[in-house]
């Protein structure tokens, strides 16, 4: 069984209609799917038609009253069973503040359920609280939906950040093993661009003992698609809805490079050049025989002004809004510069920080 968090806390992203998408393709393929809903807007669960309101065995009883994940699920297709959320949830984290253990309940509940299904998708709130904590103390593995737009790497840094301390804190594990871009137009030289820097850095980690330097970015691209829009609003997958649409190709081929991960991460992995970044630089192509090495005079540079601080003197927060903190100079760095120089800060010894007062933080205003 794999257990895998699909996690932004960028909104708007596409981890909804990803986790949705992609479990139902692999449905297709008699695989046995859990849903996890773990956003307090159930958008997961409005997707697939289910009214939020008035349910009685939601993520909100999992988390709080030890109800088992078998007696919440709801067999809402052929080999998909979900467990819904609402509005309750957002709840959660102001009741569970006083409780020992709060990380790491959901990895018990799907801890007794194991034996029974192929995949666990969680689908993550946009933001870094307790809800997204529990997700990554649960999952084996982390995919993170990217829009190739500038505000949508914001808080990349800030994520991996928040990666690494439960890594290393609280679930040994975890690793970042894809990154998937959604709604690309590979006709804009922003995607492009954009694309080019977060290859450029993931080479870069590949020497970096981090949870993402064996990271996969996917060689499927989710494209604009506006029956992946309207497919929620019939309470339908795309696969229901418009079966031969290019999002319906997208997420089949997307599970096919999932499929393929079967075997676990590999250490060496490089991760694959699309076919039209090598193109913007083809007189890189001989650099890696197999895979194109990313120019590294690139001229899209990416910053982030996110700052994970480790001194116990200072803010200990692992949290921020779904929305960041942004409106930093634009002009300063890269984001592999700042992901590297939070990489550096985490690693470079003991650094005092206690989790739970984190997750103290975390919580929405």
């Amino acid at each position: 069984m794999r257990i895998i968090a699909l996690t932004n806390q960028k909104g708007g992203v596409g981890k909804t209609t990803t986790t949705v998408n992609l479990a139902a393709a692999l449905a297709l393929r008699n695989k046995k799917v859990v849903l996890l809903d773990l956003d307090p807007q159930a958008h997961m669960t409005t997707f697939f038609g289910v009214d939020p309101n008035g349910l009685e065995k939601t993520a909100y009883e999992v988390l709080t009253q030890s109800l088992p994940l078998a007696e919440g699920l709801i067999p809402i297709r052929e080999n998909i069973g979900l467990l819904s959320s609402g509005l309750d949830l957002a709840g959660a984290e102001q009741e569970l503040v006083s409780v020992v253990g709060r990380e790491t309940i959901l990895r018990d509940a799907i801890e007794n359920y194991k034996d029974h299904c192929d995949y666990v998708f969680i689908d993550c709130p946009p933001s870094l609280g307790l809800l997204t904590l529990n997700a990554l103390g649960a999952a084996e593995e982390v995919f993170m939906p990217l829009q190739p737009h500038f505000l949508s790497l914001q808080g990349l840094s800030q994520l991996l950040e928040t990666v690494l301390l439960v890594q290393r804190r609280i679930n040994p594990p975890l690793r970042v093993t894809g990154l998937l871009f959604c709604m690309y137009d590979q006709r804009t030289s922003l995607a492009s661009e954009i694309l080019r820097d977060i290859e450029h850095f993931m080479l870069q980690q590949r020497e970096v003992d981090c949870p993402w330097n064996a990271v996969k970015i996917f060689n499927t691209r989710i494209r604009r698609n506006v029956k992946l829009a309207e497919s929620p609003s019939h309470g339908q997958t795309i696969f229901e809805y418009e079966p031969n649409c290019n999002g319906a190709c997208d997420y089949q081929a997307l599970a096919d490079e999932v499929e393929s991960m079967v075997e676990g991460p590999r250490q060496s992995e490089t991760p694959a050049v699309h076919p039209e970044t090598a193109a913007v630089h083809p007189e890189t192509a001989a650099v890696h025989p197999e895979t194109a090495a990313v120019h590294q005079d690139h001229a899209g540079e990416i910053v982030t002004d996110t700052e994970v601080i480790l001194d116990p003197a200072e803010d200990h927060s692992l949290a921020s809004d779904a929305d960041g903190t942004a409106g930093g100079d634009t002009e300063s760095g890269s984001i592999d510069d700042s992901v590297e120089a939070g990489v550096e800060t985490a690693t470079g010894g003991s650094s005092g920080l206690d989790i739970h007062q984190a997750e103290g933080t975390a919580r929405p205003e």
